[in-house]
Formats: C-alpha cells, structure tokens, sequence
C-alpha cells in the first residue's frame, strides 16, 4: 500500500469515526431530565422524566436503561415513567439511547435510590461467655460443622486458626507471610477462602490441613474486609458502599449491591456473615452490627451492641479506636450467634431483642 493510499484511508476512518455516533461524548443534543430535577427516591415511588430535545432534531426512537437494564422503547413520545417496585439501592443509572437523524446519543443521570423503610432497633441479651485470644487480631469468624475458625490481621501477625469455642483452645493455625495483612473468611465446600487487606488477593486452603491450595484476585473491587456466603455464591465487603457478589466457583466479581437505608446510603462494613437468608455485618469503629437484605441492600435492621465492650477483662489496655467490636459467628445447627472484636478476650453468645 503506498502512503497516498493509507493516508486517505485514515482521513476517511477519522471522518467517519467523527461523524459517527457520540455516545461517549456529552450530547448537545438532548438532555434526560426528571420531574423537578428529583435525584433521589424510594422504594415504590414513581422516576417520572423525559427527555429534552435541545436542537428540535427528529427524534426516530428513544432506548430506556436503568440499572443496566433495558426497559423500554419510545418511538413517539419523549416522556417516561420508571416504577421502583423491586430495585437495588444506591446510585444508580437512569439512561438513555436517542436514535436522531442517523445519530445516536447517550445520555445519562445518576440518581440515589433509597429504602422505603427505617431498620428495625435491636438489642442483645448475653447468654454465654467464652475465653478468647487476646492476641488474635479477629478479622473473620465463622463455624462450619459445630467448629469455630478465625482470620486474624496486623502486617507480620496476621493468622488462620481453628479454635476450641468452649476453651478458646487454638487447635490449628498457620501465619501469614508478613507481606499479607489478613482479613474475612468463608468455609465452602471443605475449602476455606481468607481475604487480605490492601494486596488485592485472597487465598484457599485445604479446611483440613490449612494447606493453601490456589489464590484469586480481586479484580474491580478495592480492597478485601469481609466474606461470607449463602452456599451458592460469596458476598465480599472492600470497605465502600458496595458488597461485590463472587461466583462460588471462579470467585470472578459478577455483580455487586449498595447498602442504605430510607435516609442514607452506608459503607465500611467489616466483618460479615450470613445469617438465615441475611447479612449481617460488622460496622468499622461501631458497636453495631447491620442486617442487609442481599437482593437490594437494604439495611432492614441494626443491633445495638453498646455496652459489650465493658464487658471484657482487658477493656483498660485496649484502644478503643482500633480494637473494636469484629467478628460475627452463626451456627446453623445450634442457631446460636456469637461476636467478639479486635484483641477482646472474651467471645460471647449473645441473643436478639428487639427494641
């Protein structure tokens, strides 16, 4: 090909590439606007909106996307409605492809999709207590067949262990490289998945032998906090408002929910497990744990542990800053729940009330 040759058809592939659509590119055109400029709604409301069309060009037809999904086509009309009858919450897209004159422009606003209900109050009882670690750092607890494990942290003490619940005994561990601050953890199908912090890995073992048996990235999440699944697939907390849902097989992210409440989206929900259809959750540096619908984020409940800390034999020589209440442990056989935190000595079975 001589150079006349290819300089024309690269004129011609920028010509086209120009003129083409503008998808990417903010629209002159046309603008998606919601009644009053509303950016925020709840379940069971109404998104009511159109789109504007700035330059009075023929509009052939109008795509309609919100939350990724594809909703409608608007062939005569610009106007819309949106029912919020089951959607997840957070920020969420409202989008649309208008098709004009052989062009096509993308357009978009993101608005803040809220529950329609407070979360109920709850408090606890203490029916139990159970000598724990002073020394473990807990990240992660969790049973699996009536035997308790626990992930811990810090850079160069992070650990695995398999614990004795009525001794406190530590019956297996194995430590982190130092390199690994370690995070939450997930028993599935006899193996055991442990996050790490900042280093964008988690890692699988053998639940017998704790032999690590293979590693999985993390991919769009930010960081690893905590871990649990329902038996089918993990849910994986990275500290922000999102908990990225894992296929159980791949650990690929495939989707993700935002948690919130009829007020206020939320993160840093530390340590999670699931509880009898629930996530229940840790929140960083707060004596409270959240129950969170895992369809469309909504915190439907939050228990009150207030008091706990005082609890314990060495409250005078922890910060409370940081060695603060973490660690959520369900046993499915027994029904009976658990928690502890960050160096406490002491595990408790606790039971629910609600205020």
């Amino acid at each position: 090909m001589n150079k006349f040759k290819f300089l024309c058809l690269l004129l011609l592939g920028l010509f086209i590439f120009s003129c083409g659509s503008n998808s990417d590119k903010k629209s002159s055109y046309f603008k998606l606007k919601t009644e009053e400029n509303k950016s925020e709604f709840q379940v069971g409301q109404t998104i009511r909106g159109s789109i504007e069309n700035l330059k009075d060009r023929q509009i052939d037809s109008i795509r309609l996307f919100f939350q990724q999904k594809y909703l409608k086509t608007l062939i005569s009309e610009t106007s819309f409605t949106v029912a919020l009858e089951n959607p997840k919450l957070g920020r969420q897209k409202l989008e649309a492809i208008v098709f004009s004159e052989g062009e096509t422009d993308t357009i978009s606003d993101n608005l803040k999709i809220l529950n329609n209900q407070p979360p109920k109050a709850y408090t606890y009882k203490i029916v139990n207590k159970y000598p724990h670690n002073k020394q473990a750092y807990t990240q992660g607890l969790e049973f699996y067949q009536d035997t308790l494990y626990e992930s811990t942290g810090q850079y160069g003490s992070s650990s695995l262990r398999k614990l004795n619940l009525e001794t406190g005994e530590v019956l297996n561990k194995i430590n982190l490289e130092d390199r690994y601050f370690g995070e939450g953890l997930s028993i599935f199908k006899n193996k055991l998945y442990q996050l790490t912090w900042r280093e964008k890995e988690g890692l699988i073992y053998n639940l017998d032998t704790f032999k690590q048996t293979g590693s999985f990235a993390y991919n769009q999440s930010k960081e690893g906090w905590g871990l649990c699944n329902d038996g089918e697939k993990f849910y994986k907390s990275d500290g922000t408002e999102k908990i990225w849902i894992l296929d159980a097989e791949t650990l690929a992210e495939k989707d993700f929910i935002q948690v919130a409440t009829n007020t206020k989206i939320y993160s840093k929900f530390n340590e999670l497990e699931w509880i009898e259809g629930k996530i229940y959750a840790n929140t960083y540096q707060f004596p409270s744990v959240t129950i969170i619908n895992p369809k469309n984020g909504a915190i439907e409940g939050v228990i009150d542990f207030r008091g706990l800390r005082d609890e314990l034999g060495n409250l005078e020589s922890l910060d409370p800053q940081n060695h603060v209440l973490n660690g959520i442990a369900y046993n499915p056989n027994t029904k009976k729940l658990y928690v502890t935190g960050k160096n406490w000595d002491t595990l408790f079975e606790v039971e629910i009330v609600e205020k």
